[in-house]
């Protein structure tokens, strides 16, 4: 009997000699905790991304961008979340993290949703892998996958 009291001496003491807050830090089963720090294979790219210019979708309008966030947490994964609405009601979504950034490009694992443009009614919504590039020496990172929904060609735009 002596043995149980004492082990349940020792759980207690141990117990009160954990940090304060402990049970609230990120654990193996949150998904957040499992995602790798973003590979930076272009400095300069990165640069680029922590200063964003804004959102566009052609069907919404290239002079009303809409406000973006780029930025890393406190593990090194780069987050994005931005959004363009219209005059007419038309919304483009983006939300996720960057996989990489590289020379010219980065990957985004996330979601992009496109509703009411450039029609009513219009749908479009996927959480994947997206691959967003400069092309041309342009001022922008355009999404790769233009028509990835109903065979209409979305340009998304993101601007440095």
């Amino acid at each position: 009997m002596r043995q149980v009291a004492l082990w349940g001496m020792i759980a207690a003491a141990i117990w009160a000699a954990m940090p304060v807050g402990l049970e609230a830090q990120s654990s193996v089963s949150d998904p957040a905790f499992l995602e790798d720090p973003t590979e930076i294979l272009s400095q300069r790219d990165a640069d680029r991304l922590l200063s964003p210019g804004g959102i566009t979708l052609q069907w919404i309008g290239w002079d009303d961008r809409g406000p973006v966030s780029i930025a890393p947490d406190e593990r090194g994964v780069w987050h994005v979340s931005g959004h363009q609405t219209g005059n007419d009601g038309g919304e483009l979504e983006v939300d996720g993290t960057i996989l990489e950034i590289g020379e010219g490009y980065f990957t985004l694992r996330g979601t992009i949703a496109i509703t009411d443009t450039p029609d009513t009614g219009r749908e479009c919504r996927a959480n994947k892998t997206w691959h967003f590039a400069i092309t041309q020496n342009r001022r922008y990172y355009r999404l790769r996958e233009f028509e990835w929904c109903d065979r209409l060609t979305d340009y998304v735009d993101i601007y440095f």
